[in-house]
């Protein structure tokens, strides 16, 4: 008797065993043929000196054709302090993990505004990426100065200018003169402490990090921006482009957010 019930238990047992293979190979199935998904589907652009959301527009409507939720954060490029606290309050609305991009000083802002804890990648594009103790001023001190800058010293009322004629060279040179011209009479400009404010944070630290190189940049150097990018052992990609690349190459610098946002190279 005894024998015939451990009979019983072993064939149910095997039964169980069968069907639960069963399911393991159905769920493996289902899995491998069910199209890949984007893992974050909330993005923040944050753009930078002397400039507006406006340049976002191409990269916006990439995204969100492929059913991204895009924000874009209005900086009053006045502050350091007041712009972290500007992408901290857009971060605060969305609604899961996030991707933080940051254009040129946008950078900075996202290094610190980035240790917010829905933020799940970076994305730096010809970007600033200072570390904890580091401002903008004491990167621009370390290179070489440049001679042709067209950046208008001393402040005026405590706020600092790009030169208009000099504008369409230095700082979109790859886009048509007439948009330049736009972009250049309807720049913002930058508070002097917006350059000298120290970062308490260096979000790339502790959070994954893709740069994208302009290798025709005339605003940061190339070098420096390489420099940075390998700091922050981010994913690296170069494109030849402008200090504009988001602008000028959009589907490019859109194909890069996306890899972020699966996290993957590019």
């Amino acid at each position: 008797m005894k024998g015939k019930i451990w009979k019983l238990f072993y064939k149910k047992g095997e039964k169980m065993k069968t069907l639960f293979s069963l399911i393991i190979i159905a769920l493996t199935t289902l899995l491998m043929s069910a199209p890949a998904q984007a893992q974050v589907k909330n993005i923040v652009l944050v753009h930078g000196a002397w400039a507006d959301v406006s340049g976002w527009e191409p990269i916006y409507k990439i995204l969100t054709a492929k059913g991204y939720h895009v924000d874009m954060v209005s900086n009053a490029n006045l502050t350091f302090t007041g712009d972290v606290a500007a992408v901290k309050a857009v971060l605060a609305k969305q609604k899961g993990p996030v991707i933080l991009v940051g254009h040129s000083y946008g950078g900075a802002v996202i290094t610190e505004a980035g240790d917010t804890s829905n933020v799940v990648g970076l994305v730096y594009i010809s970007a600033f990426a200072p570390d904890a103790g580091e401002s903008l001023l004491g990167l621009l001190k370390a290179g070489p100065p440049n001679p042709e800058s067209g950046i208008l010293l001393p402040p005026v009322d405590g706020l600092i200018w790009y030169d208009v004629a000099k504008f369409h060279k230095d700082f979109c040179p790859d886009l048509p003169a007439g948009q330049a011209d736009f972009m250049a009479h309807s720049q913002t400009p930058s508070g002097l402490a917006t350059f000298t404010t120290p970062l308490t944070k260096a979000a790339w630290k502790t959070k994954p990090s893709w740069y994208i190189v302009s290798t025709q940049d005339r605003m940061i150097p190339p070098d420096a921006e390489r420099f940075m990018a390998k700091r922050a052992k981010a994913k690296v990609t170069e494109i030849q482009a402008s200090h504009v690349a988001f602008i000028s190459h959009p589907k490019e610098v859109a194909d890069i957010i996306i890899a972020a946002s699966n996290n993957e190279a590019k």
